[in-house]
């Protein structure tokens, strides 16, 4: 009996056995860093690298020794700023930024005011077949920037547009849009045809995360669909809008796929008719990739300076709007 009664007691005071150990700190502190390691790999090796690589070029140049003949004629050498210096005195690639400017003016407000009109309406308690025009809106944006391209740039074309020949039949002369004056509406054309959809469907979907409350007591209080747009919508969305802007805007400097499309249907479209089509001539046209480097740090210098200062300027306000709500 007294054995018994010293087997149950030690069964009781023995601790229960260990189910799992909880990791230690040292666990725990490095568990972020190998779930990020992936992405910071990739990140290094297909950005990083190739970034830190195109500027190491852009301080280089091909040097010619001697006559030039040979394959030891030509050899790599250091060059510091001199490719900078050479392509911002550079006329055509200085031309180049100018029309992507005027590009840019034509197309981000034309882009961003058509998406906003359209997220509003078909937030609009009013709207019929909403699942239709967002489809129908869209749309144009899953269409490549190149098959878009060829698609508009055989509408462009005279002798083979369909709207040219009815408008013809009824009399009407159409103006040649592939000319020197009008080719830049006819690049801005096909962007916007692509970007409208996708900015709606942000800005879409920012509306419908606002709460249902506000308006109804805007129209009970007598406010029409107008100002609930403009005194309660449009302020609430604001950070949306700015991010959209910012992507738009980022987007109009790296224009490249829509002018290089249509060069072989005008002859206004030049080879630098852009500064990423300047780079792609210096590049594989030209050979000269140390030119192209150069560019391109500078196109991506002017991105990040124009994309900070516009944030400075509105993204600040816009966000610590949001926030004090």
């Amino acid at each position: 009996m007294e054995n018994a009664v010293d087997t149950v007691t030690t069964q009781r005071t023995a601790a229960p056995p260990a189910v799992g150990r909880p990791p230690s700190r040292w666990r725990a502190a490095r568990a972020p860093y190998l779930f990020l390691a992936p992405a910071v790999v990739l990140f290094l090796a297909f950005l990083g690298a190739p970034i830190c690589y195109t500027i190491y070029l852009s301080l280089r140049a091909s040097k010619v020794s001697g006559p030039g003949l040979g394959s030891g004629s030509r050899q790599e050498g250091w060059a510091g700023l001199s490719n900078y210096v050479t392509a911002l005195g550079d006329s055509e690639f200085l031309a180049g930024v100018g029309r992507v400017l005027l590009y840019g003016l034509i197309l981000v407000p034309t882009m961003m005011g058509l998406a906003l009109l359209f997220a509003l309406l078909l937030d609009s308690g009013r709207s019929r077949a909403r699942g239709f025009s967002r489809t129908a809106i869209f749309l144009p944006y899953a269409v490549p920037a190149v098959i878009a391209s060829l698609l508009w740039g055989f509408l462009y074309l005279p002798d083979v547009s369909p709207f040219v020949y009815l408008l013809e039949q009824v009399g009407i002369t159409t103006p040649d849009i592939l000319s020197s004056g009008g080719i830049i509406f006819a690049v801005a054309n096909i962007a916007l045809w692509g970007g409208v959809g996708f900015n709606m469907i942000i800005l879409y979907t920012s509306l419908q995360a606002i709460p249902a409350d506000l308006s109804e007591a805007a129209r009970i209080d007598g406010a029409s669909e107008v100002q609930i747009a403009w005194r309660i919508k449009i302020p609430m969305v604001m950070p949306s809008l700015v991010l959209t802007f910012l992507f738009s805007m980022i987007a109009t400097l790296q224009v490249f796929a829509e002018p290089i499309t249509l060069k072989p249907l005008t002859n206004t479209i030049s080879s630098t008719w852009t500064p990423l089509m300047k780079v792609y001539r210096d590049a594989f046209t030209r050979n000269d990739v140390y030119s192209a480097a150069a560019t391109s740090v500078l196109i991506a210098l002017a991105t990040i300076v124009l994309s900070f200062v516009f944030l400075k300027l509105v993204g600040n306000r816009a966000f610590n709007q949001e926030t004090t709500r």
